[in-house]
């Protein structure tokens, strides 16, 4: 509780570290938010100054956006797999650091390879003649490779993944089920539970 009123003037004094604490806390934001808008503007001029090139490569845009869509897909496994609870149970913690930068590293790849197709696509709010403006040829045909490999691929991977857990599932029971039938009594998780 703060004291108010005291001879000692107390009360003004943290009343002064409040408002310091107040003022960092809005300059932090404020560097961050420019660090922001900075690292955006960066690697816009980055995606519209390298492609041009990419779309030059054989196949032209149609491979780089399918290109583009594997690795964004691959990120996602890499992900989802780096971040999994169970496979940081009972691990030490430089194992749980490294699996957190691979996981981070994965997620970056995955939405990097996004951004770096939308970003290639001409600005909304530009001013007329700008060359952040400008189309590039093949963008619009990375875009749509981009888009069928990443949901075709996505799809697969998803499907497969739930036909790989109903197995472990369905082992699982017929483990169970076997165990039950020798008399074993209950399962693992039911006399945990006591």
């Amino acid at each position: 509780m703060a004291r108010t009123g005291s001879s000692d003037g107390g009360g003004k004094r943290l009343r002064a570290r409040d408002g310091w604490g107040i003022a960092g806390g809005v300059l932090l934001l404020v560097a961050l938010l420019a660090v922001l808008v900075i690292g955006m503007g960066l690697w816009k001029w980055f995606v519209r100054v390298t492609a041009p090139v990419l779309v030059d490569v054989p196949g032209g845009g149609w491979t780089v956006g399918a290109g583009l869509g594997l690795l964004s897909v691959a990120g996602w496994v890499g992900g989802a797999w780096f971040s999994a609870p169970e496979r940081n149970r009972g691990r030490t913690r430089p194992v749980r650091i490294g699996r957190s930068i691979g996981g981070a590293l994965c997620w970056t790849a995955a939405f990097g390879a996004m951004m770096y197709v939308l970003g290639a696509l001409p600005g909304r709010n530009c001013g007329s003649g700008g060359a952040m403006c400008d189309y590039i040829p093949g963008t619009g045909s990375a875009l749509l490779a981009y888009a069928a490999t990443a949901a075709l691929l996505g799809w697969l991977w998803y499907r497969r993944r739930g036909a790989v857990t109903s197995a472990q599932r369905a082992q699982e029971q017929a483990r169970l089920k076997r165990l039950r039938k020798k008399g074993k009594g209950k399962s693992r998780t039911a006399r945990g539970s006591r």
